[in-house]
Order: structure tokens, then sequence, then C-alpha cells
């Protein structure tokens, strides 16, 4: 099967959903009750489980993404779990439920205990999940019509300092015609909701973590195919503001490298990125007034 993704206007056969589940305990909601992460993981686990449920093909990655690194929580890189049905409960759901929660302990378990909680490192997970969508569509059989996404699950605030790391990956996601979802607990993120412009993805900042799960079936579970039939959130207004390669802060008015297309809050004669040395031009030259010619 060749990289060329489908028609977002057909039909898949699979659809290939890759969560990216924020688990930096930095995030407010996280400090303010510890036992808050635990529910809307349940409430994740579910929404996974739904999008197997819907179609026997469709497959499914969960990473993890935590201040010091990202892993994948589903599937596992080694050998699956051993898991026996547990009341009725369909096999795989128990193996996705199983893996998911084992693999987040040992993650956070590899946290350093010297380290201060930093910013939560998505760009670098968004990167692995677009590498797994890849991967997956190399793998797949001849002629199977297969869909991706990404969906980001986050109540981290938003940063700049990850800007220029955000647009590589928003813009390879638009080449690949991968959707980028966004979910937000807390914040609004307006980085964030520029890469589900750029791609073509839902974003949404949940009113309430108690309806975690209601959102997530009601907007995100839906494929591309399927969302213009529904009746669906708009994406509003959208900030495009870029982010000063200089302090990382959002600019309205900067000053733009004609080299390297660096954006900087403030002047200067050498470009920081790319080392090019502008030539600054003296004032222009004022034309002297012809004098009147007396008759």
């Amino acid at each position: 099967m060749s990289d060329k993704p489908v028609d977002d206007d057909a039909p898949s056969d699979s659809s290939l959903l890759v969560i990216i589940v924020d688990t930096n305990p930095n995030q407010r909601y996280i400090t303010d009750d510890p036992k808050v992460l635990t529910g809307c993981l349940d409430a994740v686990i579910a929404f996974a489980n739904s999008h197997l449920m819907q179609k026997s093909r469709n497959l499914l990655a969960v990473i993890g993404c935590h201040f010091h690194r990202s892993d994948y929580l589903y599937p596992s890189p080694g050998k699956p779990l051993d898991v026996r049905q547990i009341d009725g409960q369909y096999e795989l759901f128990t193996l996705v439920e199983k893996t998911i929660k084992m693999r987040l302990v040992n993650l956070i378990k590899s946290q350093p205990q010297e380290e201060k909680p930093g910013e939560s490192l998505l760009a670098g997970a968004l990167a692995m999940g677009l590498c797994f969508i890849s991967r997956m569509r190399r793998q797949a059989p001849t002629g199977l019509r297969m869909s991706s996404r990404i969906l980001i699950v986050t109540g981290s605030a938003d940063t700049a300092a990850q800007y220029i790391n955000y647009m590589n990956v928003f813009f390879t996601a638009q080449k690949q015609q991968v959707l980028i979802d966004v979910c937000s607990l807390d914040k609004h993120l307006s980085l964030l909701q520029q890469g589900c412009d750029i791609t073509g993805g839902l974003y949404l900042k949940v009113p309430s973590l108690e309806g975690l799960l209601q959102y997530l079936l009601w907007v995100f579970l839906p494929e591309a195919s399927e969302r213009k039939e529904l009746v669906l959130p708009g994406r509003g207004r959208v900030d495009y503001r870029a982010a000063c390669f200089c302090h990382r802060e959002l600019l309205t008015i900067g000053y733009v490298c004609s080299v390297c297309l660096s954006v900087f809050c403030k002047f200067s004669p050498i470009c920081t990125t790319c080392h090019t040395v502008f030539k600054i031009g003296g004032p222009l030259p004022i034309k002297p007034k012809k004098k009147k010619m007396k008759v």
C-alpha cells in the first residue's frame, strides 16, 4: 500500500486513531485533586474502546506525554500482556485497559524525582504519533482504505517555547492528511487551535470534567467523513499570531528574516537563527528643491 492517504469525503475501511494523553503532574486540575486524573484516564480508555468497537479493522495507539519524556501506552512495544476475560468483557478491551494503566505507572515512576515538572512535550508526542501512522500505512494490506487522526487530551497551559516544533508537526500532518483534534481540559490553547484549523480537525474546551466521556464520544468519535453530517462545535475565531524566536512571545507586529523567515519582536542587524547579516541602508537622500527661474 502506498503512503497516499484516503479521501476524507469517502468512508474508509479502517480508521487509525492516535490518542495523546497529557499526564504532566503540573496540570492545574491534577494539582487541585490528583484523583481526577484517574477519572479522565477511565474516560479516555472507554473512548478508545468505543473506537475499536465501531469497526473490526480499526486501529488504536495511545501515547503518554510527560514533562521528561513521551512513551507508548498502547500497544506495548514488547510482548502483549496475557489477559483473560473478566466478567464477560471483550478480551481486546481488557488488554487495552490493563496495558495503558500498567505502562502509565511505569512512565510516572520513571520521572526524575529531583527535577521539577516543566512543560509537557506535546510537540514530540505529536511527532511520535505521525511516525506511528506512517508505519501503519506502510504495513497495511494492499487496497485497504485507512483514515488517520490524532487526538490530544491535555490540561496544560499554552506555551510558545515549542512554537517551531508545533508548526513543523502541523504542516507535516496537513501534507499527510492527518487530522489533529484537541480536547482542552483547562485553558484555551491558541497554538493547538491553529493546528486543528490547519489540518481540518476539531478543537473543544470542555466546560466540565465530569462530562468528559460524553464530550469525547459526541465530538471526537465520528470520523472525518461522518462529521459533515453532524452538528458539531464550530472552530470559532483562530488566533494566528506567531511567536517570536527570541523571547517566545506571541506577536501582532514583528520583524521577519527574509532568508529563514524567523520572527523577532525587535530589530536585529544579524539573524540569530541563520546568522544572516542585513544591510542597513542609510536615510533616503533628500532631493533639492528646484529654484524658480526669474523672468
